[in-house]
């Protein structure tokens, strides 16, 4: 087995650029969210609640669009294959004109209003016994 020898008498140099600029961000950072904790709590949180809500409007815009593309395309096929338009077959529905007088004669043929048999009609109070 080889071993490695190490040299502990001398304290290693961890003095370069980048642990500068790593320790003092660090630092700075905490005592910036120490003296303003909105910018280190509140701003993140509202920034992600507003982008999301934007990111959320952008991808259902889309999928209605999709949407709209694909029931497009649908009413088209239907239209080329069976000669229909948005309001039903072409030339096969044609309502009748009805005026209010004709249905009126209609229901008095129906119903003598001169006519008539009382009928009594029992209380709740009263009950079967009647």
């Amino acid at each position: 087995m080889s071993t490695i020898e190490t040299d502990m008498s001398r304290p290693q140099k961890t003095t370069s650029r980048a642990n500068k600029v790593d320790k003092s961000f660090a630092s700075s950072f905490k005592r910036w969210g120490r003296g303003h904790p909105f910018i280190r709590y509140g701003l993140p949180m509202i920034s992600l609640t507003v982008f999301g809500a934007l990111g959320l409007a952008h991808l259902l815009q889309g999928r209605k669009d999709i949407a709209k593309v694909k029931d497009d395309r649908e009413w088209e096929i239907i239209e080329t294959k069976e000669a229909l338009s948005r309001s039903g077959p072409t030339g096969s529905y044609k309502p009748k004109k009805i005026s209010l007088e004709e249905e009126l004669k209609a229901v008095q043929k129906k119903v003598d209003i001169n006519n008539f048999e009382y009928k009594k009609i029992p209380r709740p109070k009263e009950g079967i016994s009647g």
